[in-house]
């Protein structure tokens, strides 16, 4: 268990680059100096702008100029320790390669793979690109500390959606104040439309889907695999999979499922929430389901309770989804088709996708590995809280609970990747 907690950047010199959507990043910059740090900050368009007003560097060149400004930056400002969110940008990967090669500290935050009363900070990378080994007997052989219930973050997507509608509204009226940014998506107000179809998406998608959630715990209970989808443009998609897109993954799921999967077997979609006024995949499955001869066998849903889903499905389906963590949790046949970190021998099925709808050949992950690698995983890489939204502002200024569930930000401090035949836990 690690003590310092944020006061591991004492000291330190802190570049702060791109945050999630929203104040985190203000309110980090003030954790950090409040723990005595010297905090710089990055902003790359209008939308980092508004929520990093004063004080901040504004990056308004090329994409191809972006590496020689970094470099300026970290010699100019003396720069220890690099944090951002997300380390799939084509500007963080960038940063990241720089600051690896000067052996400075990363630091990376990601939304929680402990979900939603966590968010993610680790050294060096997240999701595929962690440190955290891929290798069971490493937890197993662990005493690690037991999980401190955690103070409950909820009804943050009101914030979340607020914050977007924000950023990208600002964003876009800036925009010829920084010219040359590429984003994911369109940086215009525009961007507050899909926000407010979600909104009435899910009202209707109440109405419509009434009673499927009680058809699947019910008569079909046992009997369907669930196949949760992720954002389209899911950086754990685009960089750590071998899938082009979430329509390939679609195709690809039904296919193998009309082939392989016994008769009696249901397959159920399940839509992201965060990409409801984004896409909808109806024509597409339905057009695949006659194709493929599944008419009856396909349901495509929306906003039921995951947790019962996953309680109640024969088997789960995923790229690299964190809903393969609850999977686990619920004690749920799991099959990962992408690349992710808790894809490991005792957890997930290792066979084939073909393979996995096959009863007889599934297994269900092994408890004990569970609970050692979840405790491993919110002691040293979860901080209690939420982007979003404070859970209680008189914490810190970012809300998180620093104190009570540290993790390895004091790694920052410590050492480079672990070396095959180490442990992780020798620089914790």
């Amino acid at each position: 268990m690690i003590v310092p907690g944020v006061s591991a950047f004492r000291g330190k010199r802190v570049l702060l680059l791109q945050g999630p959507v929203g104040p985190f990043f203000w309110r980090l910059a003030k954790d950090l100096t409040q723990a005595g740090a010297q905090v710089f900050k990055v902003n790359f368009n209008g939308g980092d702008w508004l929520f990093y007003p004063s004080g901040a560097n504004n990056f308004r060149g090329y994409v191809e100029d972006w590496p020689a400004y970094f470099e300026s930056i970290l010699d100019r400002l003396h720069i220890d320790v690099v944090v951002f969110f997300g380390d799939c940008r084509p500007i963080h990967k960038v940063a990241h390669k720089i600051a690896q090669s000067r052996n400075l500290k990363i630091g990376v935050f990601e939304e929680g793979y402990i979900r939603p009363d966590y968010v993610t900070l680790e050294r060096f990378g997240v999701n595929n690109n962690s440190l955290l080994p891929r290798n069971s007997e490493f937890y197993l052989n662990r005493s690690t500390p037991l999980i401190q219930n955690p103070i409950h973050v909820s009804h943050a997507y009101w914030y979340a959606a607020l914050w977007a509608i924000l950023y990208f509204f600002v964003a876009g009226l800036l925009k010829p104040g920084f010219k040359h940014y590429l984003h994911h998506r369109p940086l215009t107000w525009l961007e507050a439309v899909p926000w407010l179809r979600s909104y009435w998406a899910k009202v209707l998608f109440a109405i419509k889907e009434q009673g499927v959630l009680a058809h699947l715990t019910g008569k079909l209970k046992g009997t369907y695999f669930l196949v949760p989808l992720q954002v389209n443009n899911d950086a754990q998609v685009l960089a750590h999979s071998d899938f082009t897109s979430i329509v390939d993954f679609i195709e690809k799921v039904m296919s193998s499922f009309a082939q392989h999967a016994p008769a009696g077997t249901t397959l159920v979609i399940k839509h992201h929430p965060m990409d409801r006024g984004y896409h909808d995949y109806s024509r597409l499955i339905t057009e695949r389901e006659n194709e493929l001869g599944l008419q009856g066998r396909c349901i495509y849903i929306h906003d039921q309770n995951l947790p019962e889903l996953l309680q109640h499905a024969q088997g789960v389906v995923v790229i690299n989804s964190t809903v393969g963590l609850s999977a686990l949790h619920h004690g749920t046949p799991l099959k990962v088709c992408g690349h992710a970190l808790y894809d490991m021998a005792g957890l997930t099925y290792q066979g084939s996708l073909a393979d996995f709808w096959r009863t007889d050949q599934q297994r269900k992950p092994n408890n004990n590995l569970l609970q050692c690698f979840q405790r491993y995983l919110v002691n040293y890489t979860q901080l209690n809280g939420s982007f979003y939204r404070r859970l209680h502002p008189e914490m810190s200024a970012t809300g998180l609970s620093w104190n009570t569930k540290d993790n390895l930000v004091s790694a920052i401090s410590s050492s480079p990747k672990w070396q095959e035949g180490e442990t992780a836990g020798n620089y914790i």
